[in-house]
């Protein structure tokens, strides 16, 4: 089981949602455990990012990018998953276009202000 913090982006989006949606969102997240990372390839997948391990998890609607950091669940990201940003994450793109996608800094400092 893990600790869960929420950045203000991922609080946002929770907020956003009616109760029931919350806490059906929080309790996928809070369902999370180390052994579904390692096993639960279906709904958990691995993205690399600028040197960063993210994890992913796809529940309804949403898509949930999230670090682990001992037995701190961190979620970074909560995205709509017909968005440009999950897009770019969910896609599996071929080495040369996903090398260019992070190299254009615009469009990881634009991630990181939505933490904000």
């Amino acid at each position: 089981m893990y600790q869960i913090n929420f950045s203000n982006q991922s609080m946002s989006e929770i907020n956003k949602l009616a109760t029931l949606e919350q806490m059906t969102l929080v309790e996928a997240i809070s369902a999370i455990t180390p052994d579904r990372i390692k096993t639960d390839h279906t709904t958990i997948g691995i993205i690399n990012r600028e040197g960063k391990i993210f994890y992913r998890l796809r529940f309804e609607d949403f898509r949930v990018y999230f670090e682990i950091h001992d037995d701190i669940l961190f979620c970074n990201f909560i995205l709509h998953k017909h968005t440009m940003a999950d897009f770019v994450f969910r896609m599996k793109l071929p080495f040369t276009e996903e090398q260019q996608i992070e190299q254009e800094q615009s469009f990881w400092k634009y991630l990181d202000s939505l933490k904000k």
